[in-house]
């Protein structure tokens, strides 16, 4: 961790560092520099940077050397420009004390908040006395943000102030995460340490030297990173190592790779302005602060990245964008934003679980109670018509993805997305006949969401799967719902917090005429919640849908007691409209009822949760 920090040797001599103002960074190239650009230890590279900042205000301050970058943020930059503020207008006092500003910006500080006004005054106003009054010495005062010329991203190398450490593990891609409770604070800490923090500066310069080789074309393929360095390293140089990280930084999605290499990861979010903000990670379920930032090239390229992955514009003019990448060896899903709908790019990240969802595994982490995912495993091969309803992040997408394998081997399956994340790859593994058709959203090449739907219409009858039903599309599904040409179950989820709203969302929103509405059999809705801190997702109500003569009403078959999903006792007494549509032909409702137990109690030796079936045989079994 301590190979780019620096280490105390007396100053490097004469500063060859070459200052750019660019827009509100002040860029330094240092790779002919005996100092490096290194602010902390080098009173000449100081004296550079501050001479520069005389008449100019940034927001940061970054030098380059061999690869290395190294960022002065936040109190760092702005203790730099006030030192140039303060030795340009002192020098009509004090030729002295302007010429020490610059290179010992920190003593100047101490020595002008001792001094009679003017001198004093310049101090205070300039922001000086203040900048100066925070720190203790300048490994405190200019500690830098550290990253690659390769890479998109910056780390800060320090433990956060004031905190309690927790813990540390090493991830598959070698990186380290340390975490952090830091009491009093909105947020605890992720602090990431990836594996190039712990390489030698000359082994920083091999990489640079090898993106370059890289760029060139000289090298190509799959293991063209690795290539590339073996090419152009010296012997002392770790190849293997190096070729890594070069690969993480090209082939992959860098420092992004270690994030989403921790498997208890969920989430990433880069909120504008990105260059502002340090990431934020969902970790077990629990947003943590860390030490890394995006920088703008990184974020341009990652928005660049997306567009090309998706095909669809982003831009002022389409300002949000839905996309997927592979990240290591999980599937992500991406949402971005940019002007002017945020203050500039923003990204949101969120990984698909490695392994699938199935209602086996829904039921063991208690988002579904046994006795539901029996009935719903029981109405989804029955081929009854499912919205899945929610807010964003309730697990609409989730359980949509499990319930597909209750569906019938035997039966094809049609499903019709814009952003892939339904389980359609694992299906197929599975052996099972599924057709995934990509709609575009209306903002990029391919077709309509309500197109790509009435295709799937004519690819043949089978299970009707939607991502989401949001559009024009919903007109298509419930005509075709209307005259049964699907054939067998249709799934999809919606935006809505129980039947009432879907039923006013559907109607009002997107018109669709309730008689069409009225084929709708189940509204399953599903909430986040955070019961004094355990924290997740769960099903908060399954509902019937029943037409008659006063219009749709809504009968719940599973609502919340006491926080819990259970029976409202209509299936039970046979008060469900809904039972006679799931018998098959002949069967008795006691039948149905044993059906439904012997399916609960698969559910539930395959979960591992003990019990008793829910459902019994009850005492008049006669037809349905």
């Amino acid at each position: 961790m301590r190979r780019w920090l620096p280490t105390g040797d007396e100053a490097a001599g004469e500063c060859a560092c070459e200052p750019t103002v660019r827009r509100d960074r002040l860029v330094v190239d240092a790779g002919n520099c005996p100092g490096r650009g290194r602010l902390v230890s080098e009173p000449n590279c100081r004296r550079t940077v501050v001479d520069a900042l005389r008449d100019v205000d940034v927001d940061a301050v970054v030098t380059r050397h061999d690869g290395l970058e190294r960022a002065y943020l936040d109190d760092a930059a702005a203790l730099l420009v006030a030192a140039g503020r303060f030795a340009d207008r002192v020098a009509f006092h004090d030729d002295r004390l302007a010429d020490l500003a610059t290179s010992d910006p920190l003593s100047a500080a101490h020595e002008a908040t001792g001094r009679a006004p003017p001198v004093a005054d310049v101090a205070a106003e300039s922001g000086l006395a203040l900048g100066a009054q925070r720190v203790d010495g300048y490994d405190d005062a200019l500690r830098p943000s550290l990253g690659l010329s390769i890479g998109h991203a910056r780390l800060r190398t320090a433990p956060p102030p004031d905190a309690n450490f927790e813990g540390v593990r090493t991830l598959s891609t070698d990186a380290r995460v340390r975490l952090y409770e830091r009491p009093g604070s909105d947020l605890d800490v992720y602090h990431l340490e990836p594996v190039e923090l712990d390489l030698e500066e000359t082994a920083v310069a091999t990489l640079a030297r090898a993106r370059e080789f890289l760029a060139s074309g000289a090298v190509g393929g799959e293991r063209a990173p690795r290539r590339a360095v073996r090419r152009v390293a010296n012997e002392r140089d770790p190849v293997e190592r190096l070729g890594a990280v070069l690969e993480k930084h090209t082939s992959d999605l860098g420092v992004l790779a270690d994030l989403f290499a921790d498997g208890r990861v969920s989430d990433v979010f880069a909120n504008a302005p990105v260059t502002e903000t340090p990431l934020t990670v969902r970790v077990d379920g629990e947003l943590r602060r860390t030490n890394v930032r995006v920088t703008r090239r990184g974020a341009d390229a990652l928005a660049s990245q997306f567009r090309l992955r998706s095909g669809r514009a982003f831009s002022r003019a389409n300002p949000t964008l839905d996309a997927t990448a592979t990240v290591g060896d999980r599937r992500v899903r991406v949402a971005a934003t940019t002007e002017p709908a945020s203050e500039g790019l923003a990204f949101a990240f969120r990984a698909h679980d490695r392994d699938a969802w199935t209602l086996q595994r829904l039921v063991a982490n208690e988002t579904l109670p046994p006795a539901a995912a029996a009935f719903l495993s029981l109405a989804v091969e029955r081929a009854a018509a499912t919205l899945l309803a929610g807010t964003r992040g309730a697990g609409k997408t989730t359980m949509l993805g499990a319930l597909l394998w209750e569906l019938s081997p035997s039966v094809r399956t049609l499903v019709v997305e814009d952003t892939p994340e339904l389980p359609v790859d694992a299906l197929r593994e599975a052996g099972r006949d599924v057709q995934s058709l990509r709609a575009n959203g209306g903002d990029g090449p391919g077709i309509t969401p309500a197109e790509a739907l009435r295709t799937g219409l004519r690819l043949g009858e089978g299970a009707l799967v939607v991502g989401e039903v949001r559009g024009e599309e919903a007109a298509v599904l419930y005509e075709a719902m209307r005259v049964g040409a699907n054939g067998s179950a249709v799934l999809g989820t919606i935006h809505g917090d129980g039947g009432e709203r879907v039923r006013e969302r559907v109607v009002s929103d997107l018109g669709v005429p309730e008689s069409s509405f009225a084929t709708t059999d189940l509204v399953v809705t599903l909430e986040p919640y955070d019961d004094g801190g355990d924290r997740g997702r769960r099903v908060a109500s399954i509902e019937a849908v029943v037409d008659g003569d006063a219009g749709v009403r809504f009968a719940p078959l599973f609502a919340l007691e006491d926080g819990e999903l259970r029976p409202t006792g209509r299936i039970d007494r046979g008060n469900s409209r809904l039972v006679p549509f799931l018998t098959e032909s002949g069967e008795t409702y006691a039948q149905f009822l044993a059906t439904l137990a012997e399916r609960e109690r698969s559910l539930r030796a395959e979960a591992g949760v003990p019990g008793e079936p829910t459902w019994a045989e009850p005492t008049d079994a006669g037809p349905c």
